[in-house]
């Protein structure tokens, strides 16, 4: 009797270990990504907070970005706005090269201008190619240059198996990256520029009368999704980088190879619903830093490109002959409003509107703004412009000067302008804005050349390391003011 009650009981034992462990599997297939088979596929999901990685499927193996180029186009058009070489009102002149670009694109023609706060709506919303390849024709003096210093900017980030061809991702079998790179300019683009990373969650824009509808259709449908930016050729699939913040939380997550859009944004989906509650609810203990002692030049023909260090884990498909970045070439809503918006109030909601994004212009920002558009035509043009009048400023910081000595140790630039009274205005601005952060701490300007004209380099010095500086940076963003740290 015994012997057959410890036979049942073993066997009892069997088959709840046995049903435990189907449960087990079971689980482990289901949090299994489902677009794992697919070759194309890779995925991470980075802890923005802390830089943890919650999940990750072949993220350091090469990957063409497509679209997600863009994200880097704009990261280096940020800089030039944070740096006083352009404001948002900058007009941008297409070029023959530039508008010839395929499709996706709102048809610049050559000669046309676009102003700067268009081009980022453009870039955002439309992923128009066109418009990407006249920013870098106009920061770089042509899209190869800008494709170099886009490469270079990925290497100092960290972004060491990245490589760029171009501005928008059109087909080029020489540019790729990786999910774990995306996801670190991800993270790095709303770091340092959080004011412009607004731009990223503009769902509806409006160009010349039309209206171009968000590719990422994960805005307003996703709680807590605020960007950041969707990619398509045919030789990538459909790529998707993401931002989720909610309770607290926030997680930047990045999906290659999707076979389809909607594939895509079901297992961007499933990333999110999956590992966002797993992400820190504590302070920001991470951040992604440029350190350097000036800002990037632009590059100039006949530099080499810097190698990157990390070999793919399988090797890229071909590029295909006639391929186009084309966001959601598949989908036949390119240029429509997402569903979710109701008609008659897209425009109100979501058209680009600069004033509801950045502080209203002061007089002085206008003056400012209208000299970095002179100081930036002469840099295009190679011709010098009027010659900027000089901004006076009765209040401007008393220990603030053109110091014959840098001073020594870590600083932190806020920006840059055509006049040193427009420097000193911004540094006068800066520590209105942020007295607490900048007590105690050096305003300086710093005259340097840039392309034939003479910029300063708006900058507070007196700061022991970099942790200190970075940390001042982080209080000054949060009040509205760019900045990073350098030496």
């Amino acid at each position: 009797m015994h012997s057959r009650n410890r036979r049942s009981a073993t066997l009892s034992t069997l088959i709840r270990s046995w049903a435990i462990l189907c449960i087990a599997v079971a689980a482990t297939l289901a949090a299994a990504p489902p677009a794992s088979a697919n070759s194309k596929y890779s995925g991470i999901v980075v802890d923005a907070k802390t830089g943890k990685v919650l999940y990750s499927n072949h993220a350091n193996s090469r990957r063409y970005p497509a679209s997600l180029t863009k994200i880097m186009t704009l990261y280096i058009l940020f800089e030039e706005l944070e740096a006083g070489r352009m404001s948002l009102n900058t007009p941008l002149k297409a070029s023959r090269h530039s508008s010839g670009m395929p499709p996706s694109k709102v048809g610049l023609r050559p000669g046309e201008t676009i102003k700067v706060r268009d081009a980022i709506g453009a870039l955002v919303t439309k992923s128009a190619n066109d418009v990407a390849a006249t920013v870098g024709e106009n920061i770089a003096g042509s899209e190869p240059a800008f494709a170099r210093r886009m490469t270079r900017t990925a290497h100092q980030l960290g972004m060491r198996s990245t490589q760029f061809r171009n501005a928008s991702g059109l087909p080029n079998s020489n540019q790729y990256t990786t999910a774990a790179d995306m996801a670190r300019l991800a993270r790095a683009i709303q770091e340092r520029f959080p004011t412009y990373y607004k731009y990223f969650s503009t769902r509806v824009f409006t160009y010349k009368g039309r209206r171009y509808g968000n590719h990422n259709h994960l805005l307003g449908r996703v709680k807590g999704v605020d960007g950041i930016k969707t990619g398509y050729i045919r030789a990538s699939g459909f790529n998707l980088v993401t931002s989720v913040r909610d309770k607290g939380r926030h997680i930047v997550a990045v999906v290659f190879g999707g076979r389809t859009g909607r594939s895509r944004d079901a297992q961007m989906r499933q990333l999110i619903a999956q590992y966002l509650p797993k992400a820190s609810t504590g302070s920001k203990r991470d951040s992604i830093v440029i350190a350097r002692k000036a800002p990037l030049p632009s590059a100039k023909p006949g530099d080499p490109d810097p190698a990157p260090i990390v070999v793919a884990e399988i090797p890229l498909p071909p590029v295909l002959a006639g391929d186009t970045a084309d966001d959601e070439t598949t989908d036949a809503t390119d240029d429509l409003v997402p569903p979710a918006l109701a008609e008659g109030d897209a425009d109100a909601e979501s058209t680009i509107e600069t004033a509801s994004i950045l502080p209203a212009p002061k007089a002085i920002d206008v003056a400012i703004a209208r000299a970095h558009a002179i100081a930036h035509k002469a840099e295009i043009t190679g011709k010098p412009g009027p010659k900027a009048k000089t901004i006076t400023v009765a209040t401007a910081p008393a220990d603030a000067a053109a110091v014959p000595e840098r001073p020594a140790g870590w600083h932190v630039q806020i920006a840059a302008a055509p006049t040193e009274a427009g420097a000193l205005a911004m540094l006068k601005k800066a520590q209105e804005k942020a007295a607490g952060t900048l007590k105690g701490r050096k305003p300086f300007t710093e005259a340097i050349q840039s392309g034939g004209q003479t910029l300063y380099r708006a900058r507070f010095a007196g700061f022991p390391n970099q942790d200190a500086a970075v940390a001042a940076c982080k209080s000054l963003k949060r009040a509205k003011v760019g900045c990073y740290a350098t030496q």
